[in-house]
């Protein structure tokens, strides 16, 4: 494994496919910035403008709005100064120091580009944005310049496109010509997305980025400018399986778990239970290639029997993928430490008894994968004498997948040891667990 190297104090990990990935912190300072506070004005305010609700305090000077601006994210809407017609303004505070802008309203409420129904929302998204900008401003100029769009799993998608369909061509005129440029607009994403291009966070809670009316690739407004003409419309369907947050996957297929997951887990305790190393032998990569797009394209539909894929550790190399590529692990990043606290305990009794507790705080989704999956590998370590896979051993194989360990700046391979002890009491004491 090659170690990360630092540019400009930012760390890159080559180990990723995608270049360097921020995810976890961009999406850990978005969950630390300051709450939106608004400020009730105790007075009978004359002339309220009837979209502006009691954070409206009529005519305030600045040192007035300072004194009530106490703690990051308050906020309040004033009429400043002594023009006529007044100067709606928004002033809220943060590190510890008052801003002001100037606030206006055609329908929705906006300071600049981003509009919003209403002016906590509109705080609410300032303030990710200014504390991701104080606390990663030099990686977030960074991300998109040293990205590589050829190592993206969008363009790697692209060319399995491409090879699938040169085939079918029988002449060099008919050949397709990919030099489309894409139709990008401004997108309100709902729920968590990451970039196509870099692979990271699309922080805010409106406008985040933008996407393509016509293939569906989603960027920051940054990276959208670093893509070739490539639009594919062919592939917008494409884009709803791997590298998309598990929850909003769920959500838009209507299923408890992932497809994916019900549709691997079946397939490999059918025929892989006694095969020696499954989830530990990779599979040959052109043929998890095409398995891959053939989930993507056919969805449950999709033929992972054997009479396709006879190597069924295709098919578990395919599941493994899945769970890697997901924006937020299956152990997402708030429970990951907790579960290293909970093994550390001294009795079994405690460790289960900590471990339950934290995973209590799984979104629903990522708990009943979670659940699913523990117990398909329990099933796996019975049949340790035959596939000498025991539960160390898969959790060792799991453990770098289900809980990422954080980026840092050490050059040093990090310590898994907990993570896979974490893995291994899931998988050996499941029953209790869930």
């Amino acid at each position: 494994m090659n170690p990360p190297t630092a540019r400009n104090g930012i760390i890159q990990s080559p180990e990723s496919p995608n270049g360097p990935v921020w995810k976890p912190d961009l999406y850990r300072l978005q969950r630390e910035a300051p709450e939106a506070r608004p400020i009730q004005c105790s007075r009978t305010v004359e002339d309220r403008p009837v979209h502006y609700g009691a954070e409206f305090h009529g005519r305030l000077s600045h040192l007035e709005a300072n004194q009530l601006l106490s703690a990051d994210g308050d906020f309040l809407v004033r009429y400043s100064g002594s023009s006529n017609p007044p100067i709606p303004t928004l002033s809220f505070r943060f590190q510890g120091k008052i801003k002001h802008y100037r606030l206006y309203y055609d329908g929705q409420h906006f300071v600049k580009e981003k509009r919003f129904d209403c002016v906590s929302d509109l705080v609410r998204d300032g303030l990710v944005t200014l504390h991701i900008e104080a606390n990663a401003g030099p990686y977030i100029q960074l991300m998109c310049d040293v990205a590589k769009y050829e190592k993206s799993p969008a363009y790697l998608t692209l060319t399995r496109y491409k090879r699938r369909t040169k085939p079918l061509q029988t002449t060099q005129e008919e050949e397709i010509h990919y030099d489309k440029p894409h139709n990008f607009k401004t997108h309100n994403f709902k729920g968590l997305n990451w970039c196509e291009f870099c692979s990271n966070f699309l922080w805010g809670f409106s406008a985040q980025g933008v996407k393509c009316e016509d293939c569906g690739f989603s960027a920051h407004f940054k990276c959208s400018e670093k893509l070739p003409p490539d639009c594919c419309p062919e592939l917008k369907s494409s884009r709803s399986v791997f590298g998309v947050d598990l929850t909003t996957l769920v959500r838009a297929k209507k299923t408890v778990r992932p497809f994916v997951v019900d549709k691997c887990i079946q397939e490999i305790e059918a025929r892989g239970l006694n095969v020696e190393g499954i989830y530990r032998i990779s599979g040959f990569a052109d043929e998890m290639d095409t398995l891959r797009m053939s989930l993507e394209k056919d969805g449950e539909n999709a033929d992972i029997t054997a009479e396709v894929y006879d190597n069924i550790n295709v098919v578990a190399g395919i599941l493994k993928q899945y769970f890697r590529l997901l924006p937020i692990p299956l152990l997402t990043y708030e429970v990951h430490p907790i579960l290293l606290r909970a093994v550390q305990f001294g009795t079994l009794r405690e460790q289960i008894r900590a471990t339950k507790d934290a995973l209590s705080l799984l979104p629903p989704a990522h708990y009943n994968t979670l659940k699913y999956l523990m117990a398909h590998l329990a099933k796996v370590d019975e049949e340790q004498q035959s596939n000498k896979m025991s539960a160390y051993n898969l959790s060792t194989v799991f453990a770098p997948t289900l809980m990422p360990p954080p980026t840092t700046g050490s050059h040093q391979i990090p310590d898994m040891s907990g993570e896979i002890k974490a893995i291994c009491l899931l998988i050996q004491h499941h029953v209790a667990i869930f």
